[in-house]
């Protein structure tokens, strides 16, 4: 049971307790001499006040709901108010009790009115009854005493009045936070279970994307290596004349075809990311910096940064892939001497941030298609859309390199 549910079964038995404690005082006033009506008039008045109440309230609680009946309720409580302060001023304890019920199915100003007529009631009370009123010189003081009680009658009823409504605002604001809070919870399960669809869908599309971004890799890498050992080659046997120049083409032959084989390792390692097999992605990322580091002889190094969790494999291998795409750029184009990467867990996302000190370059301008490669950014931007992640590349000529790649946070598990 709710409070405002008790509260009205209190004041539901506020009357019965006041009428009672009224025809107690009746009955102690009695043997000191305070004047009243006979006994069978009281008994007949007492029990029809009790029966009033129990008909209208408690056995038909829906008619509150119809003003109408309400104000009948209330005329016939008044009257009875009446009728029991003219058989004893004493029971004016009671006709306090109309003021709750003024709240009972009235409302606006007809809840001032039934105050106005209870007050009635209270000042004839405090007066001494109805015998006293026929007294010279009394009727000033009585409308002195009716005007308190009308004022504060009304100021009180006022107060309840915006009291209660305040609270129906309050209750009304509570249902509609707690509708929206349910609808924010189904939301939120719809929209893992759409970041999860979507996986699920790119996934299947996945193939092909890899497919056309390996085909890519092969012809900017492998097929240019290639041509270039095959030009290295057949220069060689032209030169059979010419040791030296021979043994410069074979040079050049060999160290394009260790160049190419590396590259060809790298494009199979990113179709399966082994390092992250045996370890989380912080390590997976800060192992391929290490031995980046070591081969390219550049400083780098990773930092972590917020509460770490395990991701979707979807999501750690296109941040690993990313993470070794971004060093491969470095190698190939910027000069650079320092490379410093950020991985950073944050509550919906998780972002991937490589920047360095080497040449940089114009982002406006369109990639430049050749033997040096060109589909870097284009493949890692491809890669991170396809589980709904972003990058940002910031970069001026002379000024060094900074991409951000944004993933969304899904952890293991969340997508079930």
């Amino acid at each position: 049971m709710s409070t405002r549910d008790r509260v009205g079964r209190i004041m539901g038995r506020l009357p019965y307790v006041a009428l009672a404690a009224s025809l107690v005082l009746v009955v102690a006033g009695a043997s000191v001499g305070v004047p009243h009506e006979g006994w069978p008039a009281i008994g007949l008045l007492v029990a029809a006040t009790v029966g009033w109440l129990v008909w209208w309230i408690a056995l038909h609680p829906a008619w509150e709901r119809d003003e109408r009946k309400m104000i009948v309720f209330f005329l016939g409580l008044a009257a009875l108010i009446y009728a029991l302060v003219w058989s004893s001023p004493l029971f004016g304890f009671f006709a306090w009790s109309g003021y709750i019920l003024t709240t009972y199915g009235l409302k606006s100003w007809r809840r001032l009115a039934a105050g106005t007529l209870v007050a009635g009631a209270g000042a004839i009370s405090q007066m001494g009854g109805w015998s006293v009123l026929s007294e010279p010189g009394v009727l000033p003081v009585f409308l002195v005493v009716l005007a308190i009680n009308i004022g504060v009658a009304n100021v009180m009823i006022w107060i309840t009045m915006w009291t209660l409504e305040q609270t129906e605002k309050r209750a009304r604001m509570i249902d509609e936070l707690g509708v929206a809070n349910a609808k924010l919870a189904t939301a939120l399960k719809e929209n893992a279970g759409l970041h999860a669809q979507l996986l699920a869908q790119a996934r299947e599309a996945g193939v092909l994307d890899e497919r056309q971004r390996m085909a890519g890799e092969i012809h900017d890498v492998l097929a240019q290596g290639l041509t270039g050992i095959v030009t290295q080659l057949e220069a060689a046997e032209a030169a059979t004349a010419r040791p030296g120049d021979q043994g410069r083409h074979l040079d050049n032959a060999k160290r394009l075809a260790r160049h190419s084989l590396t590259e060809a390792r790298r494009s199979v390692q990113a179709l399966r990311p082994q390092t992250l097999e045996g370890a989380g992605l912080p390590e997976a990322i800060d192992e391929v910096v290490k031995e980046w580091a070591r081969v390219h002889e550049v400083k780098a190094e990773l930092i972590t940064t917020g509460p770490r969790r395990t991701l979707l494999p979807e999501i750690e291998a296109a941040l690993l892939r990313t993470a070794q795409e971004a060093l491969a750029n470095v190698a190939r184009h910027a000069a650079a001497g320092r490379v410093g990467l950020t991985l950073s867990y944050m509550e919906d996302v998780v972002t991937l941030d490589v920047r360095d000190d080497g040449d940089g370059f114009d982002p406006a301008l369109p990639p430049v298609l050749n033997a040096q490669g060109g589909y870097g950014l284009s493949a890692m931007r491809e890669r991170l859309a396809r589980i709904a992640g972003s990058l940002e590349v910031e970069s001026e000529p002379g000024a060094g390199t900074a991409l951000s790649a944004c993933v969304p946070a899904i952890a293991l598990g969340a997508a079930a």
